[in-house]
């Protein structure tokens, strides 16, 4: 094929190339490629003496226009900080009961404490802080240490069973394992214990005169005489309907049995007073508005 020939259907000429019988046509390139050649090349060249662009070993070109990104996040969160300080100021200094009574500042600490608690606490106590199989409901019902807002900062600040130096400490003894009491013994008083929740204490005494002694025994130090626990020790109580690792036979059995020994990690290095006091207000909220 002669170079320099034209085709006669489209009137441009041809490169020389042809395959299987198909000619290559020397097609110009659209103009409208070139406009946006020129376009972007022009807003590159602009975009180079307006903003920081080309790295210079050390440093960078600055723009003429002197734009930080850097002191754009510095000033916005300055900004953030300078709106949290009045009701950040009111968490530091005022009590608990004095923080609860001040809607705006409680507003803040539901926004806030949700966000902290998804963050730090959920993956044990669930998102709305309804607890799991041996990770108690923060939301509702008794809680081991107490459910006062300074109990709860307490636990939170120091953990259980944790390395903190100031650890709340506490342990189930292996009662069946460690042979503390007899198969007969524990089936006694785990059959007790469960009615104690389910029938109330006088029903339970009622019926399992063996299961009363055998509590009042080796039991009531730590969970007191009628079974409703002792905060201070970490010891549940056992008159209501709140399980932490369930309230079935087998379950109890294990409980008594084996014993436990629950854990909960410190959080005062980790989030700070502030935050720790700000989770306690939090879930002190979430347990008075909830139903």
């Amino acid at each position: 094929m002669a170079l320099g020939e034209r085709d006669p259907l489209t009137g441009y000429l041809t490169t020389g190339h042809e395959w299987n019988g198909i000619k290559e046509l020397n097609t110009p390139v659209p103009r409208i490629v070139y406009v946006f050649l020129i376009l972007t090349t022009a807003f590159g060249l602009i975009y180079w003496l307006l903003m920081p662009a080309l790295p210079l070993g050390t440093t960078y070109t600055k723009g003429l226009l002197g734009y930080d990104e850097r002191k754009v996040v510095h000033n916005d969160l300055a900004r953030a900080a300078a709106a949290r300080a009045p009701w950040r100021d009111a968490l530091d200094r005022q009590d608990f009961a004095t923080l609860a009574a001040n809607e705006a500042v409680m507003q803040e600490v539901r926004e806030t404490g949700r966000l902290l608690f998804g963050q730090n606490c959920a993956a044990c106590h669930g998102i709305h802080a309804t607890g799991n199989a041996g990770f108690p409901n923060l939301a509702a019902g008794t809680l081991n240490w107490g459910d006062s807002p300074e109990a709860m900062r307490e636990t939170i600040r120091t953990g259980v069973n944790s390395v903190h130096p100031e650890s709340r400490t506490a342990q189930m003894p292996a009662f069946g394992q460690d042979g503390i009491l007899s198969r007969r013994e524990v089936n006694a008083v785990i059959a007790y214990v469960q009615d104690l929740g389910r029938d109330g204490i006088v029903a339970a005494n009622r019926a399992h005169p063996d299961g009363v002694k055998i509590f009042g025994a080796q039991c009531s130090a730590c969970h007191g005489a009628d079974a409703r626990g002792n905060a201070e020790l970490g010891a549940p109580n056992l008159t209501d309907t709140t399980w932490l690792y369930g309230g079935d036979l087998q379950t109890i059995f294990k409980t008594v049995w084996y014993g436990r020994q629950g854990h909960m990690p410190s959080w005062e290095a980790r989030l700070g007073a502030r935050n720790v006091k700000l989770l306690a207000a939090y879930l002190a909220d979430l347990r008075a508005r909830r139903p």
